[in-house]
């Protein structure tokens, strides 16, 4: 489905990423752990386009998309929820959903599917997103990106700030959309045991290198947190 094959990317002259390889398969969750600096987001910012890798190549159904706008990869099938909640916070919960719904053909049949994903979203649609908790602005960040029904969903520290309910529910939100061959997920993550807990796959990187990779489960967390602890 998405594979990062040797990436070599940075800012400037500074690499940050030195020859990193993840392979999300089709209608599978991959986590890419590590510590801060470790290098997680700048792989995902290559993933979507954002920045250009010195070196190596980002396959989607094997096509080669290195050089791709952007913008060419969402068309292809990717979406990307950037770390921090990210919305527009002058605008309500329901006019952050139709700026993008408008763009789809089944954009406001979409919407409503995904508000009953994520009930909590249906009491603030009045409310400006700016005025929403972490929890509730998160989910609203992740619902506009599903409104595109990409095929790769790219997520960076869903679960970063937010309260353990609204991560039980982003995680059984996250099974339940995997649950067929329609969603591959992409998934960065501080928190072991959620990202093990919905991974089929994991990587782990330090210092912009993947220093182990196994498959996802409650049987993996000694051997990551023994990769982490390097």
């Amino acid at each position: 489905m998405l594979e990062l094959d040797d990436l070599h990317v940075g800012y400037g002259r500074t690499t940050v990423v030195h020859g990193a390889t993840v392979h999300v398969p089709e209608g599978g969750i991959t986590a890419v752990m590590g510590h801060n600096g470790a290098g997680k987001t700048t792989l995902l910012r290559a993933a979507v386009g954002l920045l250009a890798p010195s070196r190596g190549r980002v396959l989607l159904d094997g096509d080669d998309v290195t050089r791709l706008r952007p913008h060419r990869r969402v068309r292809r099938g990717l979406a990307y929820v950037p770390q921090g909640q990210q919305s527009f916070p002058q605008l309500t919960t329901a006019e952050n959903l139709q700026l993008v719904a408008d763009t789809r053909p089944r954009g406001r049949a979409r919407t409503d599917e995904l508000l009953d994903l994520f009930p909590a979203l249906r009491e603030v649609m009045s409310r400006k997103a700016g005025l929403l908790s972490g929890g509730q602005r998160q989910q609203l960040a992740i619902a506009r990106a599903l409104i595109t029904e990409p095929r790769v969903l790219i997520l960076d520290e869903p679960t970063e700030g937010i309260q353990p309910s609204v991560v039980a529910q982003i995680e059984r939100t996250i099974a339940d959309l995997t649950s067929g061959d329609d969603l591959s997920v992409l998934l960065v993550e501080q928190h072991i045991g959620f990202a093990l807990s919905v991974a089929d796959r994991y990587y782990v990187l330090a210092s912009g290198r993947v220093t182990s990779s196994g498959d996802g489960g409650d049987d993996s967390h000694a051997t990551v947190r023994a990769a982490m602890a390097i």
